[in-house]
């Protein structure tokens, strides 16, 4: 088992890309937070363990498809635009609708979405990815844009041109 320590999401989101072939491995914020999961004696039991990293599946769960022509994400001005229209996203629903426009019709777990978006492990509530997805559809629909995303259930989510 490898133990990866990085404090920014973004530091834990490059340590995931690169230890992605690692048959488990474990990224904490922390040295406290890896000496806690460890069991160190004397380590103070202030924050619960934190659960192993998946591992990201490398092939796409379903065939790839062409998203909707037109509709991408300016992430210079972090808005969706769609034709002649255009709606502004917060940091989550842009990292969110990246990832699922950067694979139209692959199905992203919820194990890669929280490593690629928030930058931690996703650790089975899911009520934070379920906001962003809700108002992320709302935004799509706002626009009258061509496309869905679709919850493959206990699995995570896919972008779909309808």
């Amino acid at each position: 088992m490898v133990i990866g320590i990085a404090s920014s999401p973004a530091e834990r989101r490059q340590l995931a890309r690169l230890l992605g072939g690692t048959e488990a491995f474990l990224i904490v914020s922390s040295v406290d937070q890896a000496r806690t999961f460890l069991g160190v004696p004397g380590t103070p039991r202030t924050a619960p363990p934190v659960a192993p990293a998946p591992t990201v599946p490398a092939e796409p769960v379903a065939p790839a498809v062409a998203p909707p022509t037109g509709l991408r994400v300016d992430s210079d001005r972090r808005v969706l635009r769609w034709r002649d229209g255009e709606v502004e996203l917060t940091r989550l629903e842009h990292d969110f609708l990246r990832c699922l426009l950067g694979a139209p019709g692959q199905v992203w777990t919820y194990e890669r979405l929280h490593l690629e978006v928030w930058g931690n492990v996703h650790l089975g509530r899911g009520s934070d990815m379920h906001s962003v997805v809700r108002r992320v559809r709302h935004k799509l629909a706002r626009l009258n844009a061509p496309a869905s995303i679709d919850a493959v259930r206990g699995v995570g989510f896919r972008l779909a041109p309808v």
